[in-house]
């Protein structure tokens, strides 16, 4: 393991910048404008957290190109069930996890600065279902950021309804490249994440 002290490469706005002008397919594009029909609750944005304070200037949720086209053609699938994506989180600059981990130090549940997260690449996201047609959101084994055994993928027993929602999600995103990550029921990593630097972009530059 590196040692605690030790910094990956992480990408600075201008870095990312001249990155996008030389392959566009590297951008990180905005959701709800690429998806309309996607659900928002970014806590992160909010105190209504596990750190209790916000960790994001503003409520926006960002992929990467490739990332955010198998997102739209997921949630397109899951619109012939009447259903849609609720995102809770997606890229995250690097320092966010930085104070992630300073909270938690536990792998299980966060990235370890001298690793970085999937999200600081732009390839993870953390979703739910809700109802198209009221929006709300469907049952689910457990709360988003809820670290207990319970939010594991595979966890049993669950109520019929959860289990039937998790598993749609689970197949749905599995289809479109989307790979979850066993203790965290919300949590996928889009296939080709290892393509992407580590980022360490605020939301405002990117709007």
């Amino acid at each position: 393991m590196p040692s605690p002290e030790a910094v990956p490469v992480v990408l600075s706005a201008g870095q990312y910048r001249q990155q996008v002008g030389q392959n566009p397919a590297l951008a990180l594009i905005n959701l709800t404008s690429f998806i309309p029909t996607l659900g928002l609750d970014i806590r992160y944005a909010t105190a209504a957290n596990f750190l209790g304070e916000p960790l994001y200037s503003t409520a926006a949720a960002y992929l990467r190109r490739p990332a955010a086209e198998a997102l739209r053609a997921a949630q397109q699938e899951l619109a012939t069930h009447g259903l849609g994506l609720l995102v809770f989180d997606a890229y995250r600059p690097y320092r966010v996890t930085v104070r992630v981990w300073d909270h938690i130090r536990d792998e299980t549940y966060a990235a370890p600065p001298w690793r970085g997260s999937r999200h600081n690449r732009g390839c993870s996201v953390d979703v739910s279902l809700v109802t198209l047609a009221t929006g709300r959101a469907v049952p689910m084994p457990t709360d988003f950021d809820d670290f207990t055994p319970a939010a594991h993928a595979g966890f049993e027993p669950v109520p019929a309804a959860a289990r039937h929602y998790r598993a749609l999600l689970l197949a749905v995103l599995a289809r479109h490249g989307f790979r979850n990550y066993a203790d965290e029921w919300w949590h996928f990593d889009f296939h080709r994440w290892a393509e992407f630097d580590l980022l360490d972009v605020d939301f405002p530059e990117l709007a």
